[in-house]
């Protein structure tokens, strides 16, 4: 199905039958991702007493239990509320979902012990672009990123700088295939999160950082449309199911 659609007063057409999904679905496994060193997700069948709410077990329905955290199990998206000490809601802060987006593939570079994406190379990769929404993948990309185990291990993350940069040419929506968009261990410092946001000088209430997708290798860098699809958690953080839409 293809539609046409404005922004920015620039018209578009995508065809919405063609969806690139861009998230990692949560399981109940080891091949779940994690980090923040809890442990895997659980998907149960509610027990009570001697009935288990499962069809191969007798029962006339599946009736799940879903024990995770957004942040550390999988694909999420959350709002400022995730950093600051007065409550905001995910679900509040995004009112739109679809935004034209600009995928970019970074390979982070070396400083000290610690491996970063710069300012210096997102400009490089957008060429003076100023998307709504950006889409970072990062490299190697490798399948294992869908069910890596994350805690300890230093990953990749966002300068302040680079955060701040994405803030000024207007990004409102970040998307990143890392647990974080700052370092793991920062003594609590969160410079990524709180420069993009602008916190607390001039909060921006109404953008999101998406963690934790994974962008096949099949999908090219360039401009898409973005589908920003979220759970109606009250929560600084839900999971989410970003999709991408070629344009045309």
């Amino acid at each position: 199905m293809q539609v046409t659609f404005e922004i920015d007063g620039e018209n578009y057409i995508s065809d919405l039958s063609n969806p690139l999904d861009i998230s990692i679905a949560l399981q109940g496994s080891l091949r779940n991702p994690e980090a923040w060193y809890l442990d895997p997700p659980t998907i149960k069948p509610v027990r009570v007493d001697d009935w288990v709410a499962k069809v191969s077990e007798g029962a006339s329905i599946n009736f799940n239990t879903i024990n995770f955290n957004p942040h550390a199990h999988g694909t999420h998206t959350e709002c400022v509320g995730h950093i600051s000490e007065e409550f905001h809601s995910v679900n509040k802060a995004l009112r739109e979902f679809f935004f034209l987006a600009e995928l970019v593939t970074v390979a982070p570079e070396t400083r000290e012990e610690d491996q970063i994406i710069s300012a210096k190379q997102l400009k490089k990769l957008l060429k003076g672009r100023t998307p709504q929404a950006i889409v970072i993948r990062t490299l190697p990309n490798i399948a294992s990123k869908k069910s890596q185990k994350y805690s300890n291990t230093n990953w990749p993350y966002l300068t302040k700088s680079a955060a701040e940069f994405l803030r000024k040419i207007g990004v409102k929506h970040l998307l990143i295939d890392l647990p974080s968009v700052d370092k793991e261990k920062d003594d609590g410092e969160l410079l990524a999160h709180r420069a993009f946001w602008d916190y607390p000088k001039a909060t921006r209430f109404d953008a999101t950082i998406t963690e934790f997708i994974y962008v096949s290798n099949k999908i090219k860098d360039g401009t898409y449309l973005l589908n920003l699809q979220i759970a109606s958690f009250h929560n600084d953080a839900t999971p989410s199911k970003p999709v991408l839409y070629k344009l045309e």
